[in-house]
């Protein structure tokens, strides 16, 4: 470790371990900084290792769906090996990461650091000090501010638990309660119940699909209750009760393991930001279209930022137009997003990208909206799949699309492709001219649009 670099990452994940990598292959002095180890939320605590217990579930509901269909199976699960499943990859990470970087000749660095002035850092005990920063510490937790709220258990410690419960209350009806709660049920947890203050859950997501997902989350024998404001959570013993307030008056629910699903905030209160200099707000770190900060020596990108979606890639998106940027001294990239898509990882999977029709409507647009369920369709048949549905809207004149929505088997790569379309500025008729392979999910996509 040096006392003098000329940058400091403050973050090890996709959003800082891209710059880190530019700045060193260029020949400049680095450090990254982590007070866990290095890899991030989305590959240690988040879109990673959810996803593959995710893949455990998918075999039960894909056994589930072709029952009768000349499939005899009886499946069951088995927390502590999906779990261990899990930890084949979340484990191996951090030493691979750790080691990449330091062969590349980045200093790997441990601990909670904390800006003393505008170009140095505390970290241990020790002062550091750099020409240059990059921050992206991440999301955490928003804080709640109800009584209990102690007791409430994180995701990353959903991701760790080595036993199943038997209930388990979800605060919140976002992508994490919505994702957890589907995993839980299939994997066994007797009563899944989801809080959610709003009309209904998954607000950034088609109204038209959600009710199709609300509908397929029931039937799966999740409690899915709306306008359930969460008022209090006490602990008798082993198990919990949480109070919400609803429209009929306050109700209870016993459990035994509560799990924070509200939503994340910017990870930045410990940074002591003033100190350098660093403008920011709740929704996080102020930057301008390079990514650049209040001090022209600090960038900060990802979910720690003011910028775009939370969303791993743009991330690492953000990151690099930063990296180019502190390489070349001056703002020479700013970011320009593309159209970015959204997928919830329940089963059915919910997925997105573009404007919705509130959007579209609100910006004066003139479009077709094409939406149909789909579950008579040979992809949903194939595969027994019930809760299947697509919204597309088209522009008029242009042809061009606008948003495309999607829910059933095959959403997370269709919507891909939509996306790709988008970019490309493709019209529904140049979509329809092409030759996709034959029966897939993507041959679909002509029929949508």
């Amino acid at each position: 470790m040096k006392d003098v670099y000329d940058l400091i990452v403050i973050g090890g994940g996709t959003g800082g371990n891209g710059v880190a990598g530019m700045a060193a292959k260029a020949g400049w002095s680095v450090a990254s900084i982590d007070s866990l180890p290095h890899g991030g939320t989305c590959a240690l605590r988040g879109c990673d290792p959810k996803k593959m217990l995710v893949a455990v579930t998918e075999g039960l509901d894909w056994a589930e769906r072709m029952k009768g269909k000349g499939l005899k199976a009886q499946a069951f699960l088995d927390w502590p090996d999906m779990m261990a499943f899990k930890r084949t990859f979340t484990d191996a990470m951090p030493p691979r990461i750790e080691a990449g970087m330091e062969k590349a000749g980045i200093d790997v660095l441990h601990g909670q650091a904390r800006f003393t002035g505008p170009d140095s850092i505390e970290l241990n005990g020790e002062t550091l000090r750099a020409k240059h920063f990059h921050i992206a510490t991440g999301a955490r937790p928003m804080t709640l501010n109800i009584p209990g709220e102690e007791y409430l258990t994180s995701s990353t410690e959903f991701l760790g638990l080595t036993g199943r419960p038997d209930r388990i209350a979800f605060v919140g009806g976002g992508f994490i309660a919505m994702e957890f709660a589907h995993i839980a049920r299939r994997a066994g947890v007797r009563e899944v119940t989801v809080l959610e203050m709003a009309d209904r859950p998954l607000s950034n997501f088609d109204s038209d699909l959600v009710d199709l997902l609300v509908e397929g989350t029931e039937e799966l024998g999740i409690d899915l209750r709306t306008r359930a404001k969460v008022l209090e959570i006490e602990k008798q013993g082993n198990e919990f009760t949480v109070t919400v307030e609803r429209t009929d008056g306050p109700e209870t629910v016993t459990c035994d393991l509560v799990v924070h699903g509200t939503g994340r905030v910017p990870h930045i209160d410990s940074l002591n930001l003033e100190a350098a200099g660093v403008e920011y707000t709740r929704r996080g770190i102020q930057v301008n279209a390079s990514m650049r900060t209040s001090n022209p020596a600090i960038f900060a990108a990802g979910d720690c930022a003011d910028s775009g979606p939370n969303l791993t890639p743009v991330s690492a998106f953000e990151g690099r137009v930063a990296g180019k940027n502190l390489l070349a001294g001056k703002d020479e990239r700013t970011v320009k997003y593309p159209p970015i898509p959204s997928v919830v990882f329940t089963l059915p999977m919910v997925a997105s990208v573009g404007l919705s029709q509130a959007a579209a409507r609100e910006q004066g647009l003139k479009f077709d909206t094409h939406f149909e369920k789909t579950d008579r369709w040979y992809s949903s048949l194939r595969v027994g799949a019930r809760h299947t549905a697509y919204k597309v809207l088209v522009e008029h004149g242009t042809g061009k699309i606008l948003g495309a929505h999607l829910i059933g088997p095959g959403a997370e790569e269709q919507i891909n492709l939509f996306a790709m379309a988008m970019r490309a500025s493709l019209t529904a008729n140049q979509i329809k001219a092409m030759i996709f392979a034959y029966p897939s999910y993507a041959s679909d996509i002509g029929s949508m649009v």
